[in-house]
This record gives structure tokens, sequence and C-alpha cells, in this order.
């Protein structure tokens, strides 16, 4: 068994375990009545994910909710739909909702929970690789917007997160390379993060990736070790993305434009991460940010993991530029980009030339 533990600037009751182990659903219900004092939970499940392991947290004290299964159903519609079952069936303060899913679920049933009674415990179940590495620690939760992706959230983190590698046996290869493009990104930050261990996860990376795709369970856990190690190191240190944690951004200001653009259903999360790391590596080319070899070698890493690098559509420029001045991440009107200045490290840059920015889409 694996655990990576988060700590939150020091305070106790905001740190956590994320739990990392093969066949752990089996166990779920014995480690979540560990580390929470609830009566009643709220599992918030979607159609993929209840048939395989709803059965593994069925109790007598354990609801279920059942939500349509995609990026374009994470919206406050569906958020009030959560609310709706968990005011049905009386939560208390003292209860718990648990995500069981990807990233949408775990973003929905955080924010669900942050905002039910000004806040109940939150667990984490997440059943995909980008959840497993990314979305489900930190404490990001969200909605989308038409106008912009997580544009409505908080920042609240969950009592436990279970990651079982034997959920990600079911997800087909679309999906994993989802989870791939976020994993990757990790070797482009790591020298970023400040975390005490050196991984050299690039190299990890390059090393063992017939392992990675042939889903070798000891090589998982380690992958997913290492982008949590990493992850809670930055978190540790800056919980609400008041500066460090913004390179976990890396590849997202474009993301979170294609995504928006496309209205969530063209491009999976990680497909569009994929792209926008290979657009800021050639404005890091361009502004001669980073070397020509470096540049070649992520390059050639995304390349290898087969992962998507450019879009397949006519853009309006004009829109897509509009959607990156509304992310998030814009500061003082200026679009922030998390850009490549050295080998495995990065920096948060802005002021780019609007014609730079959109020059790599079509």
């Amino acid at each position: 068994m694996t655990i990576v533990n988060v700590k939150i600037n020091s305070q106790k009751e905001s740190s956590y375990p994320i739990v990392i182990e093969k066949g752990i659903l089996d166990k779920a219900y014995d480690y979540i009545t560990k580390y929470t004092k609830a009566n009643k939970f709220l599992v918030v499940t979607n159609s993929t994910v209840f048939p395989l392991y709803g059965k593994k947290l069925e109790k007598d004290n354990v609801d279920f909710i059942v939500l349509p299964d995609g990026e374009e159903y994470k919206n406050v519609e569906i958020l009030n739909k959560i609310l709706d079952k968990a005011l049905e069936i009386k939560m208390e303060r003292k209860d718990a909702i648990i995500a069981l899913g990807g990233g949408v679920i775990g973003d929905m049933a955080g924010f669900a929970a942050a905002i039910y009674q000004r806040g109940i415990d939150f667990i984490q179940i997440p059943t995909t690789l980008l959840a497993q590495v990314d979305s489900s620690v930190g404490g990001k939760v969200a909605v989308n917007h038409k106008l912009g992706k997580n544009m409505i959230g908080a920042f609240y983190q969950p009592k436990l997160v279970l990651a079982d590698v034997d959920t990600l046996e079911t997800l087909d290869e679309r999906q994993f390379k989802t989870g791939l493009s976020e994993v990757i990104k990790y070797s482009f930050i790591e020298n970023s993060c400040n975390a005490q261990e050196k991984f050299e996860f690039y190299n990890f990376l390059k090393r063992n990736r017939e392992l990675v795709f042939k889903k070798d369970k000891s090589t998982i856990k380690e992958l997913i070790k290492i982008c949590c190690s990493l992850k809670s190191a930055v978190v540790n240190q800056d919980e609400k993305e008041k500066g460090l944690r913004a390179i976990l951004n890396f590849g997202h200001t474009y993301a979170h434009a294609i995504e928006s653009i496309t209205e969530y259903k063209k491009y999976t999360h990680g497909e569009a991460v994929s792209i926008g790391m290979k657009y800021i590596f050639c404005i890091a080319k361009e502004l001669n940010k980073i070397s020509i070899d470096y540049y070649n070698s992520a390059i050639e890493l995304i390349n290898q993991y087969g992962l998507i690098t450019d879009v397949d559509f006519s853009v309006d420029k004009e829109k897509f530029y509009s959607l990156m001045k509304s992310d998030k991440k814009v500061s003082d009107s200026n679009i922030n980009f998390v850009m490549p200045n050295d080998n495995f490290k990065v920096s948060i840059e802005h002021n780019i030339d609007k014609n730079l920015i959109l020059k790599g889409i079509k």
C-alpha cells in the first residue's frame, strides 16, 4: 500500500491521506468510516461508473445519485440535482458526500459538499487516471459555465482520497490517454514544484512507456504516487493558488479555451491539455525561453504517448482569444501562461503578443 499525505499549510484539520492500492474499493467503507464520523453518506456517481463499482459501497446508511456521464453535464443545473438529493434524504452537517468517478464527478460532488449547509465532509474515490493523478487531489471543486471552465467553484479539501488502480482496467484507450496528458504535465514542471524528493519523472516516463500502456500495476502505482507527491508538494505551499500553485495549470490556458469553444463535447480535458502543452512549448521556443533540444525532446515525449497535439477544426480566432481573456487565470486583463523556461522548469508569463498566442491555431 502506498500513502501520500497532503498537508495544507501545516493545518492538521485540512490534512488528509491519498491511499493508492489495487483492490482498495473492497475496503472503501472501512477507510471512509475511519476518516469521517458521518452517520449518513451520499455517493455521487455517473451512469458509466455506477454499474461497475456502485455495489462496493452499498450499505444501509448510503444513498446514491447517478448523474449522466460527460463534461457537458458539469454545470449548475446538475449540481442542483445533487443538492436536491441531499435535502431529500435530510443530510445533516455531520454527514458526508462521496465522489465515485472521474474528474467531473469529483468536482461537482466536492462543490456540493462545500456549499451544502456551509460545508460537510467530502471523500474522493477517483476511478479514472486523470482523477487519480490530478483532479481528486488539492481541493479544487467547481462547475463550468458556458463562458468559461470551472468559473464557479471553491477550494474545499477532501477528508480522504482512495485511488484503486484496478479501476483503470475498465478505461478505454481514449480515457487512459486523457489521464496521461496530466501525467506528462508533471514531468515538465517537476523542477518548479519545490518537492523534497527528486523523481526525475521525465526519465521515468521515457523508460516505462510500454509498462504504462500495459497498465502494469506496480508501474501505475508508482506513476500515481509521483504525480500525487508533486501536486501535494505544491498544494502544501499554496492551497489557494496565490502563486506557486499556478504552475499546475501548464497547458491549461489553451485547454480551457479549446473546451469552451467546442462546448465540452469535442475533446476530453486531457486531449485539450496535450494540445495546450504543445502550443505553449512552441511559444517558448519562439521566444527563446528554451533550447531547441529541450523543445524537441518534450514534443517527442508527447508524441511517444500518442497524445493529440493540434485542433482539427477551423477556429474563430477572435472568439478563441476572447475565451482566453475570460479564463479565471487572467490578472489585470493579462492572460497568464505557465511557460517552460528551462528543462522541466516553468514560470508565469504574461504580456505575450496576441498574434504569437494565436499563431499555432488553425
